[in-house]
């Protein structure tokens, strides 16, 4: 156990040691970021969905709010072509 004390605190070693650290460090960094890049394009993706839904669905609402009232509405627009 005393040797292996005394190689890790030779200069060498330690210098090997805060390489091998800052490597593992700059690696986990790096991994890191493109995970956050992956969600924030997923999140991309479903607020352009959601988006898309949302720009169908006012247009829904506003057919919907040009109908005719009634069927005898209905009939008369059918009749003067305005459908």
């Amino acid at each position: 156990m005393d040797c292996f004390v005394a190689i890790l605190a030779s200069g060498p070693a330690r210098k090997a040691l805060g390489l091998l650290l800052a490597a593992t460090t700059i690696a986990l960094f790096l991994l890191n970021l493109r995970r956050a890049g992956e969600r924030a394009g997923r999140l991309t993706e479903r607020l352009s969905t959601s988006e898309r839904t949302h720009e169908i669905q006012r247009q829904m609402l506003d057919a919907a709010s040009r109908r005719p009232p009634n069927r005898d509405a209905l009939a008369e627009r059918l009749r003067d072509g305005q459908f």
